[in-house]
């Protein structure tokens, strides 16, 4: 079964995540910060990777703490539930339109941790959520996931829109890329044989 437990615990947050790769897309995520919830759920949903969330975080001095850490926690998870990822796809693309926003995503779980960042954010707020703070989750998520990922922005006005757009658009592509291929189930998908 390709899942995974993570706990991560330091001075500023308190974490356990479980993610099933192969799951429907079912969440139960809360961090506290309520935008921050309704992106996991919207990458747990469109990934179809089951996800359950806990974070006790720092939220007294701010929100970064706990979105970075969840970041790196889930990164975490997926790491280890690919394994040596034997049978994946590797790849995956997604062009999203969310109303105003088209944000494009494309990835590889290469095990190489590399995030290209070309979204901008109109507004320094969603609600009470920093808008900086959706980069932060990605950055986490990409060098401790290991996977090189690519966010970019087409077209955009309203900051909800591209934030959920970008989540929407990972998740699609993860999906794409941790699916089995029914071609190649046994081969880890790279000529050196090792990912």
């Amino acid at each position: 079964m390709r899942r995974a437990t993570i706990t991560r615990k330091t001075a500023e947050t308190d974490i356990s995540v479980e993610i099933n790769l192969d799951g429907t897309g079912r969440y139960d995520n809360e961090t506290g910060v309520g935008f921050f919830d309704h992106m996991l759920d919207q990458l747990a949903r469109h990934s179809l990777i089951d996800m359950t969330l806990r974070c006790t975080g720092d939220l007294h001095i701010d929100d970064h703490h706990t979105v970075e850490d969840v970041g790196i926690a889930l990164g975490q998870a997926l790491a280890e539930a690919l394994g040596d990822k034997r049978g994946i796809r590797r790849y995956g693309a997604c062009l999203l339109p969310m109303d105003d926003a088209l944000v494009r995503c494309a990835l590889d779980l290469s095990g190489r941790p590399f995030l290209v960042w070309n979204l901008d954010l109109p507004t320094q707020k969603i609600g009470t959520f920093d808008t900086e703070l959706v980069r932060e989750f990605f950055q986490a998520l990409s060098t401790h996931g290991g996977i090189t990922l690519h966010v970019d922005m087409l077209h955009g006005v309203n900051s909800h829109h591209i934030a959920e757009a970008a989540f929407k658009s990972v998740a699609r592509a993860l999906r794409d890329a941790v699916d089995t291929d029914p071609r190649k189930s046994d081969a880890i998908p790279s000529t050196k044989g090792a990912l």
